[in-house]
C-alpha cells in the first residue's frame, strides 16, 4: 500500500518484497522479515525517526482517547526499544530540564531526549521501590506495553501476558495520581475477566481498543483505564 497525503494508507498496490529462505534460517524467520520488509508502518517509523512500528499503536490511542495532555506525568513499562517513550515525551512535551516520562525496561534501551530510561526488571523484587524513587509524587499516566516472549499457542500467551499485567495494575495504583490514566496490552483469552471487573471500580471508564497499526493476525488488544478514583 501507497502512504496518502491524508496520513494514511491507499489502496494502490505495490510489489512486494519476498524473501528467500536462506541456510540455517527458519522458515518463521523469513516470513517474519518479510513482514517486516511489506510493513508501511515499518516504513514509515524508520521516515519518521520512531523506534518501532508499535508508535503508531500508543499515536492511535491517544487520538483517540487523549490522555497524553501537555505537562502530564508518565511511566511507560516495557518501554524498550522506546516508541512509546518517544510519542509520550514528544506529546506531553517533555523537556530535559523538566523531563515528564521514565521508560523502564528488563532491556537495554538507547536514551530518548527530554526522558528518563533505566533498564530494570520489573518483575525483580527491588523493581518497584527504584522506580518509586524515580516518580515521588506520581504520575499521571501509566502505560504499559510489556509482552513475554510468545510461544505461538494463544491460551499460553494469553496466561503469560496476564502474570505481568497482574503485576503491574497494582502497581500503577500505588503510583497513579487521582484522575490517571492506565493503559496496558492483553491477548485475548478470557482470564483478564477478573482484572476488567476490579478496573473497572477502580476507574471512571474502561475501554478496549485495537488500534489499526496492530497486525490483523495478532490477538493483541489494549485497555484504556480513564480517571482514576485514588488509593484506597
Amino acid at each position: 500500500m501507497s502512504k496518502s497525503a491524508s496520513g494514511g494508507f491507499s489502496g494502490n498496490r505495490e510489489l512486494k518484497t519476498r524473501v528467500k529462505t536462506a541456510r540455517g534460517r527458519k522458515t518463521s524467520s523469513t516470513r517474519w522479515l518479510q513482514r517486516q520488509l511489506n510493513d508501511p508502518y515499518v516504513a514509515l517509523a524508520k521516515k519518521e525517526g520512531y523506534r518501532s512500528r508499535a508508535a503508531y499503536k500508543l499515536i492511535e490511542l491517544d487520538d483517540k482517547f487523549h490522555f497524553l495532555k501537555v505537562g502530564k506525568t508518565v511511566l511507560d513499562l516495557g518501554a524498550a526499544p522506546g516508541g512509546w517513550t518517544q510519542v509520550s515525551a514528544v506529546r506531553v512535551k517533555s523537556t530535559e530540564k523538566k523531563p515528564l516520562v521514565v521508560g523502564v525496561d528488563i532491556l537495554p534501551m538507547p536514551s530518548v531526549p527530554s526522558a528518563s530510561v533505566i533498564q530494570l526488571d520489573f518483575m525483580d523484587d527491588s523493581a518497584p521501590d527504584i522506580i518509586r524513587a524515580m516518580i515521588p509524587d506520581g504520575v499521571d499516566v501509566v502505560l504499559s506495553d510489556m509482552a513475554p516472549n510468545t510461544t505461538g499457542h494463544q491460551a499460553t500467551d494469553h496466561i503469560r501476558i496476564m502474570v505481568l499485567i497482574e503485576a503491574a495494575y497494582p502497581f500503577a495504583c500505588e503510583v497513579l495520581k487521582t484522575g490517571g490514566v492506565f493503559v496496558c496490552k492483553v491477548f485475548q483469552g478470557g482470564a483478564e475477566k477478573e482484572l476488567l471487573a476490579q478496573m473497572r471500580k477502580d476507574f471512571t471508564s474502561v475501554k478496549h481498543a485495537k488500534p489499526k497499526a496492530s497486525r490483523s493476525d495478532s490477538s493483541e488488544m489494549y485497555v484504556v483505564a480513564i480517571g482514576f478514583k485514588g488509593r484506597k
